[in-house]
């Protein structure tokens, strides 16, 4: 057979052990037909083929991120993003330019227009305090106003959002969440974990054809940033909207949707099992929440936070509800995949996956599934080879240790060197997959990798070595981690995560060869192209 596309005169990092570096690539159609030296791959060139010299550039599978909210994620491209801002008047300055236009005319009988956004992080302004509905109010008076913090486990809402809402001084916490309050019992307009679904639940959700369009133009955004693939994290209509795209022809990400645990009896219901799909877009597993975040302190933790006595974090999922919906998902088949960031949640779970894999093993025909956690924030030290034993996923987000390292170090004192621990994961034998969690953080995988090898910020913060050095991963490692480990976490090796002959041609071309650049230069380096399914999808070669 001939080839469509070959690449010479590259470095291609396959992660495969038969060949790990190789010059050259030759391409049928949407499969990788050979990889070898460069000669050898452009004498297989069809007539009317494409030949492209990379010049030394570094080529790697098509890197996947293995966490992300893509609904979540498109959506936010349209507003108002205060990631990054350092104080709450450059906040609200953002939010006033940001606003809707007010309406005119004679009241209508349409729903309010709400003001989106999320990104904000008291953690990073001046004083380091909550922002207030009133703080919004006196730049978006009368347009509802819900704004989710970096973590997407608070939120900040204005007055007319709470008087929409029906929260008062006399409404009572729901189970799972938080009403932030003032000295007098009056909510202040923060909001936490499930108390958010009291203002969400008033707000029109968009339609699934809107967020289609939304996707459309967030693909394009993932292309250039070097994504070939994401394991997807939102609700139905996510999983909507990616199916209207791939009706049409339109989804040109690979894409391992999970199922919220909401909705666990309709996937069971129709017989939804882990894997159902095709290369495009397949079932992955249940997505259950154990616990909150660590920015609003809400992680659930063994002992208190430093400084807090009182506060253990909120357990979202009881280890019991737990144990009964992942025990339910694993007989019909569906992998479980659990949120979990403090030491206490992490504990819970792990102890629901070995009572879960003791019911497994009495069903030996059945395929093991490859059950993950999410995060996987803070381990108590008892923990940290229990992934390895269980044979669970340690799902994880590099850019989040250099993110989070200050408010670890402040929220978790001495607990911290067991915090974002990703050489101990691997080391321990379990598999560690990387992934983002945007739009909490951003989606480009250059700083995730980055920060996997380094950990330290771009400021260089916190030192020569990084925050505790001893976790860094090498290139090759983290690499793996977006690359090959994702198709092991999807069940999907077979296809993906390798540059192999017969495998899918999904490629990420970098503009140099990151192997041989030192670390920190990993921020200054840029995407020259991402190919998926044989096709360039961004091309800047």
């Amino acid at each position: 057979m001939s080839a469509t596309l070959v690449l010479t005169n590259g470095r291609f990092h396959t992660m495969d052990p038969v060949l790990p570096i190789a010059p050259a690539i030759a391409i049928r159609r949407d499969t990788i037909l050979a990889v070898g030296d460069s000669d050898s791959m452009k004498a297989l060139l069809a007539p009317g083929g494409e030949w492209v010299d990379l010049h030394g550039r570094a080529v790697t599978p098509g890197l996947v991120d293995a966490h992300v909210h893509f609904q979540g994620y498109a959506l936010h491209l349209q507003r108002v993003d205060l990631t990054g801002t350092r104080s709450l008047a450059e906040a609200l300055q953002l939010i006033q330019a940001h606003r809707a236009p007010q309406q005119t005319g004679p009241p209508t009988h349409q729903p309010p227009l709400w003001l989106q956004g999320r990104g904000w992080a008291q953690d990073d302004w001046t004083d380091r305090a909550f922002p207030t509905a009133v703080a919004l109010d006196s730049v978006c008076p009368d347009q509802p106003a819900c704004l989710r913090d970096k973590s997407g486990h608070a939120a900040w809402v204005n007055s007319r959002a709470l008087h929409l809402a029906g929260i008062g001084a006399a409404t009572a916490d729901p189970p799972g969440g938080h009403i932030q309050r003032d000295a007098d019992g009056r909510p202040t307009g923060i909001l936490f974990e499930d108390a958010i679904d009291l203002v969400t639940q008033h707000i029109p959700p968009a339609t699934p054809e809107e967020i289609a369009t939304a996707m459309r133009a967030a693909q394009q955004q993932c292309w250039q940033l070097g994504l070939t693939g994401i394991h997807d994290f939102d609700g139905r209509s996510c999983f909507q909207a990616l199916q209207i795209l791939h009706q049409n022809g339109h989804l040109g990400l690979r894409v391992v949707k999970n199922v919220p645990v909401y909705r666990l009896d309709h996937a069971i219901g129709v017989g939804l099992r882990s894997g159902f799909g095709d290369d495009w877009l397949r079932i992955g597993g249940v997505k259950i929440f154990a616990d909150g975040a660590l920015g609003p302190r809400t992680a659930a933790m063994l002992a208190p936070y430093e400084n807090e006595p009182d506060n253990r974090g909120i357990v979202v999922t009881d280890k019991e509800e737990m144990h009964a919906c992942a025990s339910r998902a694993s007989a019909a088949g569906l992998s479980v995949t659990v949120h979990a960031i403090g030491d206490r949640a992490n504990h819970d779970v792990l102890d629901v996956y070995t009572a879960v894999r003791q019911e497994e093993a009495a069903r030996p025909a059945a395929p093991e599934l490859r059950h993950r956690i999410e995060h996987v924030q803070l381990l108590h030290p008892d923990d940290l080879q229990r992934l390895a034993q269980l044979r669970v996923v340690a799902s994880m987000q590099p850019i989040h240790a250099t993110s989070d390292m200050v408010m670890a170090d402040s929220y978790w004192g001495s607990r911290a060197r067991y915090s974002y621990a990703w050489r101990t994961m691997l080391d321990s034998g379990a598999t560690l997959v990387f992934g983002s969690d945007a739009p909490v953080e951003t989606i480009a995988p250059l700083p995730g990798l980055h920060a996997a090898v380094t950990r330290r910020r771009a400021s260089g913060a916190p030192g020569l070595d990084g925050w505790y050095p001893e976790q860094r991963l090498s290139l090759p490692e983290a690499v793996h981690a977006y690359t090959m480990a994702a198709a092991i976490t999807s069940g999907q090796t077979a296809r993906q995560g390798s540059l192999t002959p017969g495998k899918l041609a999904d490629l990420t071309v970098f503009d140099g060869d990151i192997f041989a650049i030192p670390p920190d230069e990993l921020l200054d380096a840029g995407i020259a192209a991402t190919i998926v399914g044989g096709e360039f999808k961004f091309r800047g070669l």
